[in-house]
């Protein structure tokens, strides 16, 4: 035993090389295993593994295969803390003495930043991408560094607003590390005045833009001004980089804080933050050329493929840094976006934010299963997805504001007199409400998950229906004597039921399409799968109808009652174009079903 002992590992060649030493705390010591894991070595044959008595599959799947640089989290660690990184000056404050080097330096560390916190949404974990930076992990230090302390602010209150909104919604994926923390100081005292510091450091970097502008027009100089750096002929550029970059991060920190508030109520706000934010991205684009032409050398490989857009390196970063935070599996290999890949995934990530911002918030059922179908077509990030969900479903209630019972009550049309019935207190009628709730969150997910749910989900439908057709007739049969309630009654349950089996249709149907979507079909299976979508939709078009027929009915009845004219009953006779929609799928489907089982025959 030692109190500091300098371990060994074994490199390419053979040959042992010294690592840097783990120092002992004050209630443990180190000691060298590497005795005893010879000894184990010798003693055991190829696919064995060394356990305890409780040691189970889980467990064998989390065990750590030491010394492979795949497996052990610790073994390719440049620093073992974030004080030894500091030690070693892996993180300088002061970034450079030279003042134009420490703003250009400064610049790099804010677009890795990005490419790190668009990688991070891609589904990497935030411990080896945002908080790679060492920076943020110790912030305290950046005090002095008035603008990496105001941006580093910034990205610790976006990170904690996203992970948020992610969590509330619970849409990310089973496998995805997306709103693990590991401990991270995430929560920092007074984050809440990130804005009023940013906005400061914006400020005077606005003036001093103002005075670069200035001095050509010889308007005299505040005195208190200082420039950013050394370079009057760097000034101006480097004041427009800074800015941008600014303004981007600060309008999408209103972005994400609009989009929460309850009812959709920050919806037009959010979108005037999104274009700003467009905006700030194409000049973040254009300051490049200028960031690149700073300095006489330049950067060595394919500049498309840097993280910053000078193209150089950034400081102050260590992605294994935090590799063993990254809970009891193999640390993963992280591949940071490019920065050019990383502005263009914000661009797509604010259109996406953009579309859910200016939906109409409709109350019809039909009409929003149908902007959320179109939505998924553009194949939205994870971000995007849970800022619809949290606006669809708020409180147990669409948008936080309609009752599911009462959107049910529109989608089914069912009679006036539903409203004073006891129908809606039915356990079937609740549970029904959170179906069609939990219909809306799978939607939400992505396609693979999506399809699968849906799959299960349909299980659940034919369940309620059963359950409805039982209610019904309980129902049915506990009225009173009176012809009207007992018509009511019926009605009542007629058009939940009719309702049920158009949504159950269609969501075989979804079922079904997102099967093309994921490619998941093969050649042969091609004619089977048309010939389920031309019998579901049939089923579906024939429901679809008599819904349609239903509805009709009952808005005709809430008029005033007239002879009924030619034009209304040829009115009547047409088939509804949403019918003639679902028949031309349907001949589709027949015609492919056909043409594919006569190629299968050749």
């Amino acid at each position: 035993m030692a109190d500091k002992p300098v371990y060994e590992e074994a490199s390419i060649d053979g040959q042992p090389s010294k690592l840097a030493s783990i120092p002992a705390s004050d209630t443990t010591v180190w000691a060298d295993a590497s005795p005893l894991l010879q000894a184990a070595c010798a003693g055991l044959r190829d696919g064995e593994l060394i356990h305890g008595d409780n040691f189970n599959l889980f467990a064998a799947m989390s065990a750590l295969e030491i010394m492979d640089p795949k497996m052990d989290s610790g073994i390719v660690c440049t620093y073992y803390s974030i004080d030894e990184a500091i030690e070693n000056g892996a993180a300088p404050i002061p970034i450079s003495l030279d003042s134009t080097i420490d703003v250009c330096r400064t610049i790099d560390i804010m677009d890795h930043l990005l490419a790190c916190e668009a990688a991070w949404h891609k589904g990497h974990s935030l411990a080896q991408t945002v908080f790679s930076c060492i920076y943020l992990l110790r912030l305290d230090r950046t005090a002095p560094h008035a603008l990496l302390h105001s941006y580093c602010r910034i990205i610790r209150a976006t990170c904690k607003a996203v992970v948020s909104v992610v969590s509330d919604a619970r849409t990310h994926e089973e496998e995805d590390l997306f709103t693990m923390t590991y401990g991270l100081p995430l929560n920092g005292d007074g984050d809440d005045k990130c804005l009023s510091i940013l906005n400061a450091v914006e400020e005077t970097i606005s003036r001093q833009l103002r005075a670069c502008k200035a001095t050509s027009s010889k308007r005299r100089l505040p005195e208190d001004l200082e420039p950013l750096q050394s370079n009057p002929n760097l000034e101006e550029g480097f004041c427009k980089a800074l800015l941008c970059r600014l303004r981007f991060r600060k309008h999408f920190f209103h972005v994400l804080s609009c989009m929460k508030r309850p009812q959709g109520r920050g919806l037009e706000s959010a979108r005037k933050h999104i274009a700003s934010c467009l905006t700030e991205l194409e000049s973040i684009l254009k300051s490049a050329d200028f960031l690149r032409s700073c300095f006489d050398e330049s950067c060595e490989g394919d500049i498309d493929d840097k993280t910053t857009a000078s193209g150089f390196e950034p400081i102050g970063f260590d992605a294994m840094l935090n590799s063993r935070l990254s809970a009891p599996t193999p640390p993963r290999a992280i591949k940071i976006l490019s920065w050019k890949k990383a502005v263009e995934y914000f661009v797509k990530l604010l259109h996406d934010l953009d579309v859910i911002c200016s939906y109409s918030l409709d109350p019809h059922l039909e009409s929003l299963l149908r902007f959320v179908v179109q939505f998924q077509k553009s194949q939205p990030d994870l971000v995007a997805r849970s800022h619809l969900q949290l606006l669809l479903v708020q409180d147990g209630k669409l948008y936080g504001r309609d009752p599911f019972f009462a959107v049910i009550n529109k989608a089914a049309a069912l009679p006036e007199a539903t409203k004073n019935q006891d129908i809606q207190k039915n356990e079937s009628f609740l549970q029904l409400g959170m179906l069609v709730m939990n219909l809306l969150k799978i939607l939400c997910t992505n396609a693979a998950w999506q399809r699968r749910k849906l799959g299960k989900f349909l299980q659940d439908w034919r369940v309620i229906y059963v359950q409805l057709e039982l209610a019904f007739r309980n129902e049915c049969g506990e009225v009173s004597s009176s012809s009207n309630d007992e018509n009511t009654c019926m009605k009542i349950f007629q058009h939940i039921l009719l309702w049920v089996e158009e949504q159950t249709f269609w969501i075989a149907f979804r079922f079904l399409i997102l099967g093309f979507e994921l490619e998941l079909y093969s050649t042969g299976e091609y004619c089977m799968v048309y010939w389920y979508l031309y019998a579901v939709l049939i089923k579906l078009a024939e429901k679809t109808h008599l819904m349609m027929a239903v509805s009709h009915d009952t808005a005709k009845r809430k008029g005033k009652k007239k002879k009924d004219s030619p034009k209304d009953l040829a009115r009547e006779s047409r088939i509804p174009p949403a019918v003639l929609f679902l028949q031309c799928y349907i001949c589709l489907a027949e015609g492919l079903t056909m043409y594919l089982s006569r190629c299968l025959l050749l």
